[in-house]
This record gives C-alpha cells, sequence and structure tokens, in this order.
C-alpha cells in the first residue's frame, strides 16, 4: 500500500512537472491573445449595465462640477436613485474611514464608496448639497465609514455643516474610525465647522471611540491648532483629559511640536503649549511610561518649550519607567537633531536643578556627544571636579579629537587631578547653595552680565 501511495505522488509531480514546461514553452503571443479575450469578457456588459455606468459617471462628474441643474435632469429621469452609491477617486481618504488594523500600512487605497451628498462634501458644492437635501437625500449614512458630516468637517467647510446640521445630521455619530465630526476638525478654517457643532451640543470632551480614546482637544493638540484649543477650553474641554495611553494634550502637543521629517520646530504646537499652561494644564502628569511633557520636549531638543515647561513647575528630575531624567533625553538625539542647540538644553536642565550624570558614568556623554563640545564644556563645568577614567580617550573617536583637538586638550587638562581654578569653585559654591533656584537666583545678585554668565554655565 505504501508503494502505491509513492507511485501516485511520484505521477502527480510529474504530471505538474510537465504542465509547467508547456506553459513556459508556449507562445508569448498566444498568452497575450487569451488573457486580452479573458480582459474582454470580463469588461462585457449587457447594455442596460452599460446605460447604468454611463448614466452613474455623468452624474458623478455633474456633482463634481457643482452642476445642479444637471444632477436634477438626472433625478428627474428616474433611472438613478438619489442615494445611488458610487466609486470615487480618493487617494487622501476624505471620504473613508476604516477601522486600525484593517490593510496593510503599505498599502494605499485609491479609491471610495460614496453618495451623491458626500461627493457634494468633498467638493464643497454647496448649491447641489441644497438640492439634494431637498429631495430627500440620506444625510447620515456613511457607506465608506464617513457620514457627510463628517466630510465636510474634513475639508473644513463650514456652510456645508451649517445645511447638514440644518438638515438632520447627527453632531456625535461615530465614523468606522470611532471618531465624531469634531475629531475631524484639525485645521485654522475648520474653526468655524467646530463652532457649529459645539453650538449644537456636540461634548468637547467625548473621547474616540478606538484604541487611542483622544479628546478632541488631544486632535487640536496633535494638528497645533491654538484656535480650536482656545475654542475647546472655552467650552469646557478638561485640560488634563487623558487618552488610552494617559498621555495629556499637554504631552501630545509637546511630541509633535517637532516636524522629524522636515526637522523644524512648530510655534503653533509652542503656542497651543502655552493656552494648555495657561490653563493651568499640569506639566508634571506622566504616562503610561512615566514621561513627562518635559522628557517629550527633551527628546525633541526644544529649549524653548523645555524653558516653558520649566517655568510653568515641570519637575527636571522626573524619571520616567526605565530610570532616564530630562537631561538624559537630551543627551541621547544629540547627534540625530541638527536643528537643534543642545547644549541649552542641559544648560536649562541643570540650572532647574537636574541631576548631574553619575560621574563613573561620564564616558557614555563622551560617546553620545563626542562631536559636540559645547554639551560637554556645559556638564563637566557643573562639577565641582570631574576625574577622567580610562574610559574617555576610547569614548572619542580619534578623527573627532583631531576636529576638536584644542577642546580636549583643555579638557584632560582641568579634569587632572589638580583642583580647578578658584573661579570655578566659587561658581560652583554658589550654585550649590541656590539649589533649584539657581535660574531665578543669580539673575538678582548685584553681579555683571558676564559673571551671571558664567554662573549659569554659558560656554565659552
Amino acid at each position: 500500500m505504501l508503494n502505491s501511495f509513492i507511485i501516485a505522488i511520484c505521477a502527480f509531480v510529474f504530471s505538474l512537472l510537465h504542465a509547467v514546461w508547456r506553459t513556459l514553452t508556449s507562445e508569448p503571443a498566444g498568452l497575450a491573445v487569451r488573457g486580452q479575450s479573458l480582459r474582454e469578457a470580463m469588461e462585457k456588459l449587457t447594455p442596460r449595465q452599460l446605460a447604468v455606468k454611463e448614466l452613474k459617471q455623468r452624474f458623478l462628474k455633474a456633482l463634481q462640477a457643482n452642476n445642479a441643474q444637471e444632477v436634477l435632469q438626472i433625478l428627474h429621469s428616474g433611472k438613478l436613485d438619489i442615494d445611488t452609491v458610487l466609486e470615487v477617486e480618493d487617494p487622501s481618504m476624505v471620504l473613508a474611514s476604516y477601522k486600525q488594523g484593517y490593510w496593510l500600512p503599505g498599502h494605499k487605497l485609491e479609491n471610495s464608496w460614496a453618495m451623491a451628498i458626500h461627493v457634494c462634501m468633498m467638493y464643497n458644492a454647496v448649491e447641489t448639497a441644497l438640492v439634494l437635501l431637498q429631495k430627500g437625500a440620506a444625510v447620515n449614512q456613511m457607506p465608506n465609514g464617513k457620514t457627510p458630516l463628517h466630510v465636510a468637517c474634513e475639508v473644513s467647510n463650514s456652510d456645508c455643516v451649517a445645511l447638514l446640521l440644518a438638515h438632520g445630521a447627527k453632531i456625535s455619530s461615530l465614523s468606522l474610525s470611532g471618531h465624531t465630526p469634531l475629531h475631524y476638525c484639525i485645521t485654522r478654517k475648520s474653526v468655524d465647522c467646530a463652532k457649529q457643532l459645539i453650538l449644537k451640543g456636540a461634548k468637547v470632551n467625548m473621547a474616540s471611540h478606538n484604541s487611542d480614546e483622544d479628546t478632541p482637544l488631544h486632535t487640536a493638540a496633535r494638528f497645533g491648532v491654538p484656535e480650536l484649543v482656545a475654542l475647546y477650553l472655552v467650552h469646557g474641554a478638561s485640560v488634563d483629559a487623558v487618552n488610552a495611553f494617559q498621555e495629556t494634550p499637554l504631552m501630545t502637543a509637546a511630541f509633535w511640536a517637532f516636524d522629524i521629517k522636515e526637522q523644524i520646530y512648530s510655534e503653533d504646537h509652542h503656542l497651543v503649549c502655552r493656552l494648555l499652561l495657561d490653563h493651568k494644564a499640569d506639566p508634571n502628569l506622566q504616562e503610561e511610561d512615566h514621561k513627562t511633557a518635559l522628557h517629550k520636549a527633551a527628546w525633541n531638543c526644544d529649549h524653548i518649550l523645555m524653558q516653558m515647561l520649566l517655568e510653568a513647575g515641570a519637575d527636571s528630575r522626573a524619571m520616567d519607567i526605565n530610570g532616564c531624567a530630562p537631561i538624559q533625553y537630551v543627551l541621547k538625539v544629540t547627534d540625530v537633531r541638527p536643528m537643534a542647540i543642545p547644549e541649552l538644553c542641559c544648560q536649562l536642565l541643570l540650572n532647574w536643578n537636574a541631576a548631574r550624570i553619575y560621574p563613573p558614568q561620564f564616558h557614555k556623554v563622551l560617546q553620545s556627544c563626542h562631536d559636540y563640545p559645547r554639551v560637554i564644556e556645559v556638564l563637566v563645568n557643573s562639577y565641582e571636579h570631574l576625574k577622567p577614567t580610562k574610559k574617555w580617550s576610547t569614548a572619542i573617536p580619534d578623527d573627532c579629537y583631531k576636529r576638536h583637538e584644542d577642546f580636549y586638550n583643555s579638557l584632560f587638562a582641568v579634569c587632572a587631578n589638580s583642583p580647578r581654578s578658584l573661579l570655578h569653585l566659587t561658581r560652583c559654591a554658589i550654585r550649590a547653595s541656590l539649589g533649584g533656584f539657581c535660574h531665578r537666583g543669580v539673575e538678582q545678585l548685584p553681579l555683571p552680565s558676564p559673571m551671571k554668565k558664567y554662573l549659569l554655565l554659558e560656554p565659552e
């Protein structure tokens, strides 16, 4: 029986190989002809189907052109339902909304399903939309995951929003991704849309029904729209609301204030943070990994935002779940933030009582910041004395040492076994006595400006 089974398997494999060989040796032209005829067969439609297809294309073009008269003529013919679902080119996914994990990240969808009223919202065709609504078009359907109101908010058309609200659009309907229309207000142009929704009763603290659980305030903070943030705060938005990751709007704005792709800092996000702090946002709240807003600003080397947070009471010694304080975050990203001023970030933190790097581990600073002498200078000058170890020289690449030879010669000279200068020791004594009030205390001392800069670790 075993022999019979083996013979059957061999026969199957032989047949399969023979079929593959015949396919490979057949004429390419023949293949092309067969493939072409197959496509023709698939595309062949009955006259009635072809007429319906052509009518839908005509209807879609009229909607996109805001041709209300043409739309009325098609509807009066009775050959097309007012809520017919159309296939529309939608590479930006204005019409579509999906649940997380519904498609591969690398797959880009080009078309979406939509009804006529959705297309009017997408193309700001207000006149045609009014005609459709007067004829009884459905106002709360979502063939591809969004209602017309979601689409109108995403394209920031306040006239369309007003029209839909006047015809019974639901203000808190959820898209397939779990967002309300208020979550789709993400630009300055959409502020009027948000105002109308709020006046109709939209809840400014309603979290999205998905794994993020962001409030509209989180969304406005992420996209850096100060006008929306101010609007939500005035209408009772919780300034310290947390999402599923325990992130507050302040943390969200602090993280997104730096555009990694463009390598620029956003003044709008800074303004958002200023508004949130002025409304008593707590800068020391921690998300699920125990990071504060200051950790996120430090990760971006955003010295403007770091100073704002420190002046608002942010704890410069707060540690994340891995035991890292904000100053460690600055040191980690110094060499990947070309637009940043990392030495100023370190200066700020040390002047606001940040803990210094543990001396036996100082070689790690040299490993990550060896090409940034000003950063090393600020850190070294915060110690009364710092003794080098054997790991120091191996942490600095030879080519880097040659580029900054004068600096490193000076560094090893002052960090020798002999004590530092009396001036430096005086600086350390004053800083130690001021403690956490160093930044404010130095400014009040009756000293000349160069001396104040020296006390505040200004690199030379």
